[in-house]
């Protein structure tokens, strides 16, 4: 029925909406989250890993939506999409490619597909598209996305981590030498 309005595009954002939503209602995405955590010690949260999941399922379904509409090759998107995470796999710390590349297959599982597949199909029926060319394809972006954002977002902790250092690095001297004139008991009672 939206694809069918003049302004078609509006399947774009609404899409994005329900992918954002659906991959939080996915029963195995609450159980990945909450062992990433406990296993992590808290440093990878639940809630930062549920933010990133459904930001990465939210921008597959737009591309899939854009796919809809235009009638562009799956391929465009899943070449560079699996380059991208191949080559963040080098630079992020192993722990957040493992973690990615388990909730690229969570991400895509019975709920998600359930909704999403005939998402795809209806709109391709109401712009006019080829369902086997166009619509097809949302499952194999919803399971690459996911890999990019986790990522990321270690890509960013490595980052942060590296500035602390830096900045604890920075602050030692300027630290011990204050400590400097102090006497021992001094030392003891901070």
């Amino acid at each position: 029925m939206l694809a069918g309005l003049d302004c078609n595009w509006v399947i774009v954002p609404i899409g994005m909406v329900i992918g954002y939503f659906i991959v939080r209602a996915e029963p195995a995405v609450c159980v990945l989250n909450r062992q990433v955590e406990e296993i992590t010690n808290g440093t990878i949260s639940a809630n930062a890993m549920g933010a990133c999941l459904s930001i990465g399922v939210a921008v597959s379904v737009g591309l899939a939506m854009i796919r809809v509409l235009t009638g562009i090759s799956i391929l465009w998107f899943l070449i560079p999409g699996y380059a991208i995470a191949l080559g963040l796999s080098f630079v992020v710390p192993r722990i957040f490619t493992a973690v990615a590349f388990d909730s690229g297959g969570v991400a895509s599982g019975p709920m998600t597909t359930t909704f999403l597949l005939p998402l795809a199909q209806g709109a391709c029926i109401a712009v006019g598209g080829n369902i086997v060319t166009d619509a097809f394809g949302v499952v194999a972006m919803v399971a690459m996305t996911p890999l990019i954002t986790i990522q990321i977002m270690g890509l960013v902790c490595q980052i942060r981590q590296r500035r602390s250092e830096r900045e604890a690095r920075r602050l030692a001297p300027a630290l011990l030498s204050s400590l400097e004139g102090l006497d021992e008991n001094a030392i003891i009672e901070l």
